[in-house]
């Protein structure tokens, strides 16, 4: 079997900073002591927060975050995951003593604040991407409340822009999105605006770290028989890149280690290897020596 490898693969920027900070920050605190927690998880990778557990570090999940509060003293630390999170939740944390540590992605970071500007220029924001995802969640809290709308696709965002426009036509209109998303969703979502805001203005938030690993998912495609994603399942980015997969109509998984493989991939001549910008090269490593050294290989 032949693996070919995307040009890209790795951390990010933002994923490795997130992991330094907190391994940094783990290694003072074994030395003083003292706790450290996220407030969700710091990416979405199960085998680095595996690996981040075994250093103390430990998850708060947002919902039983009230069940911690009384934990969070001057006595541990507290990291802002690289997701980021709302204004008033990051000023709440800050009010509670513990030692904060954010590690929010610069890429994120200045998408929060250029929601904020434009928020407050009087801007209705258009925010793309998914509902749910704690990058989205944190822009919202940047937004005036009921001064924007989320929207998932080209199709959502033509219904809201649609029911907007005929409810009241805003002088002043603007698209941004996840960092994760692709530039082809972003830019049907756009279009689909543009028809009931012609004057729409279009901010690019995407993040090059998740273009480029889409380009270079596009060109291993029509080099081989079948594709491997390589990541987290929660992470948004390795799941759109599992999409452009299945776009080919080539056969292809999303793994999250070597035991993620499928058995049919052995039968296939070529295999490519994709990975999310939060898969750390030890799992690309770990599916690609499984995959070369596997008897039916």
């Amino acid at each position: 079997m032949k693996v070919i490898r995307a040009r890209v693969l790795g951390f990010c920027m933002g994923v490795r900073r997130a992991v330094d900070l907190a391994v940094e920050e783990a290694g003072k605190a074994a030395k003083d002591g003292n706790s450290v927690y996220t407030l969700g998880p710091l990416i979405h990778n199960p085998k680095v927060l595996d690996d981040l557990k075994a250093l103390g570090i430990q998850v708060i999940d947002e919902p039983s975050f009230s069940d911690y509060c009384s934990l969070l003293t001057v006595n541990c630390s507290l990291i802002i995951r690289a997701h980021g999170i709302s204004p008033a939740l990051e000023s709440d944390l800050r009010g509670r003593g513990c030692r904060i540590v954010d590690a929010t992605c610069p890429k994120v970071k200045a998408n929060q604040l250029k929601t904020r500007d434009l928020a407050g220029a009087g801007y209705f924001l258009f925010l793309a991407g998914e509902a749910h995802h704690a990058e989205i969640e944190g822009l919202l809290g940047y937004a005036k409340s009921g001064d924007c709308i989320i929207v998932g696709g080209a199709e959502e965002a033509r219904n809201a822009a649609e029911k907007l426009s005929s409810e009241k036509r805003h002088e002043k209109t603007a698209l941004l999105g996840q960092t994760t998303i692709s530039e082809e969703e972003f830019s049907g979502i756009g279009n689909e605006i543009k028809k009931f805001f012609p004057a729409l203005e279009i901010v690019n938030t995407i993040c090059a770290a998740a273009s480029e690993r889409q380009h270079a998912l596009r060109e291993v495609l029509p080099l081989t028989d079948a594709v491997i994603v390589a990541g987290g399942e929660e992470s948004a980015n390795t799941r759109r890149l599992l999409a452009i997969a299945k776009e080919s109509g080539k056969p292809c998984v999303l793994a999250e280690n070597a035991a993620g493989v499928p058995e049919e991939f052995f039968a296939f001549e070529t295999v490519g290897i994709s990975a999310g910008a939060s898969t750390p090269d030890s799992v690309v490593d770990g599916i690609e020596s499984f995959l070369e050294n596997n008897p039916q290989s």
